[in-house]
């Protein structure tokens, strides 16, 4: 809760309240306030001592309303969001609400047990455009048709004095840091999820152009640019290209090793051999943040071309920033693997009946060719050998089939030593030549195969498909094993 200071002079009581009184003791006082928040707080503190309601003016701060000064309750919302409430429906409709029953209203948000009306208006300023909303909620018997027109009054001149004062307050640090956090969790992807890391660090330091330069397996690399690069974040990326992977890494380490720096703002200073292509791009204001693990992270470059002074709060938040940022990426890979995990198979790796049930019921009339494969002389192995050397011939003819696939074909484990292929084909004879790749792989490894092949017809189910292709599998293995077999159709 938010206190304000109360205007001098006797209490008045609840009943026969003087609206005109209410209005010019509201009026008197704007013209003092020095900023919009304290103009809020007067407003509240005079309305509070002629009406007996939880009294609140929330002003529209980023894409949010924060509550700014309130009165009359043991809690306030902080913020709301857009359209959420009563509150967020008066301000994007830009038009009042009397709700008489607050019961009877889905939007209510509870803030005292024993509230039963409420009066928001919107503030407005001159032109007409809503800036916050005046709220007032009544837990007892209250004239809201006259208090309506009250409220309406006072937001009006309110709104006239929160835009001469410069307009509603600035999103504050730890509102940006919040709000930052907040898309980093609920990006769907590492790569929103670095996009949202630019943007969060463009924001917080006011700095122009942010980088992101990841380590990999062949070396460190930039990261992708987010949306149309501005012509300081393409002078630094050609730069950095053309200098070659060795900056890149010594970036890398520099910042793992001895953690965040920054620029001082004082020209006539060289830069460090790894930050000179930098300066070259027009870089005069750096700061650089090691993101993540040295072996998987990287290095955050936030930059400009002017000449800055960047203080040690900023560049501590876009710390934390980064750190929260990569908590995200971690925790997004993590899902990833174990998504990938749930719809694997342990031993062989590749995916099983799950997504292979998925997958076949999209299948095209004429133009997917499904390849039933059976391992054959597989139950000879386990018995003779055990089951550790059956697992070691089911990973290696796992790989030889993959290997002997076209880019884009599916391969998968759909029983013990049954595996199912699904490829694109323009006509039967293709699917077979594939088969027929398949056997010799096979065969390769010191191990033969029997291979049925089905194309689903119009208006057949993917299941009877499935089934021919089995049937045609058989017929091979009745014929001597080591073989191909199209489905009839």
């Amino acid at each position: 809760m938010i206190a304000a200071p109360a205007p001098a002079g006797p209490a008045p009581t609840w009943k026969n309240v003087d609206h005109e009184r209410v209005v010019r003791d509201v009026t008197v006082r704007l013209p003092m306030a020095s900023t919009a928040v304290e103009a809020c707080q007067w407003t509240v503190a005079a309305l509070a001592r002629y009406a007996p309601a939880t009294i609140s003016v929330l002003l529209q701060v980023h894409d949010r309303l924060r509550c700014v000064a309130a009165t009359g309750s043991w809690q306030v919302f902080s913020t709301v969001p857009p359209k959420s409430g009563i509150v967020g429906r008066v301000y994007a409709s830009a038009e009042g609400a009397t709700v008489p029953d607050v019961t009877a209203d889905p939007d209510y948000l509870p803030l005292r047990p024993d509230v039963t009306a409420e009066i928001c208006v919107p503030v407005l300023d001159p032109a007409g455009r809503p800036i916050g909303v005046l709220d007032l909620q009544w837990s007892g018997p209250a004239e809201l048709g006259r208090w309506r027109q009250t409220a309406e009054r006072l937001a009006g001149r309110l709104g006239a004095r929160i835009v001469a004062l410069g307009g509603p307050p600035a999103e504050s640090r730890s509102e940006k840091l919040l709000r930052h956090a907040t898309a980093f969790t609920a990006a769907p992807t590492g790569r929103d999820l670095m996009a949202a890391a630019l943007t969060a660090a463009r924001d917080v330091s006011t700095l122009s152009c942010a980088v992101l330069v990841l380590a990999g397996r062949g070396g460190p690399r930039l990261g992708d640019p987010t949306g149309a690069p501005g012509e300081l974040e393409s002078r630094i990326r050609a730069e950095l290209s053309e200098a070659g992977a060795g900056p890149l890494s010594r970036m890398v380490a520099r910042a793992h090793r001895h953690g965040t720096a920054y620029t001082l703002g004082e020209a006539g200073h060289p830069p460090t051999d790894e930050y000179a292509p930098l300066a070259r791009a027009g870089v005069r204001t750096l700061v650089s943040v090691p993101f993540g693990q040295p072996d998987a992270g990287g290095v955050l470059l936030v930059a400009d071309e002017r000449l800055l002074r960047p203080d040690p709060t900023t560049v501590n938040l876009i710390e934390l920033l980064a750190g929260q940022a990569w908590g995200a990426l971690d925790r997004l890979r993590t899902l990833a693997r174990l998504r990938e995990q749930a719809s694997s198979d342990p031993l062989t790796g590749l995916r099983h009946t799950g997504p292979f049930g998925q997958r076949i019921r999209a299948v095209t009339p004429g133009r997917t060719a499904l390849l039933a494969i059976d391992v054959d002389g597989f139950k000879t192995v386990n018995d003779t050998y055990g089951h550790q050397a059956g697992d070691r011939l089911l990973v290696g003819l796992a790989r030889a089939l993959e290997g002997a696939l076209r880019q884009g074909d599916e391969l998968y484990r759909v029983g013990g030593d049954e595996f199912v292929a699904v490829i694109e084909v323009s006509r039967p004879e293709e699917a077979v030549r594939i088969a027929e790749r398949l056997t010799e792989a096979a065969r390769r490894t010191g191990r033969t195969i029997s291979v049925g092949v089905a194309l689903p017809q119009a208006g057949e189910s993917p299941e009877l498909t499935l089934r021919r292709a089995d049937q045609a599998l058989y017929a091979v293995k009745r014929h001597g094993r080591d073989g191909v077999r199209l489905a009839a159709a």
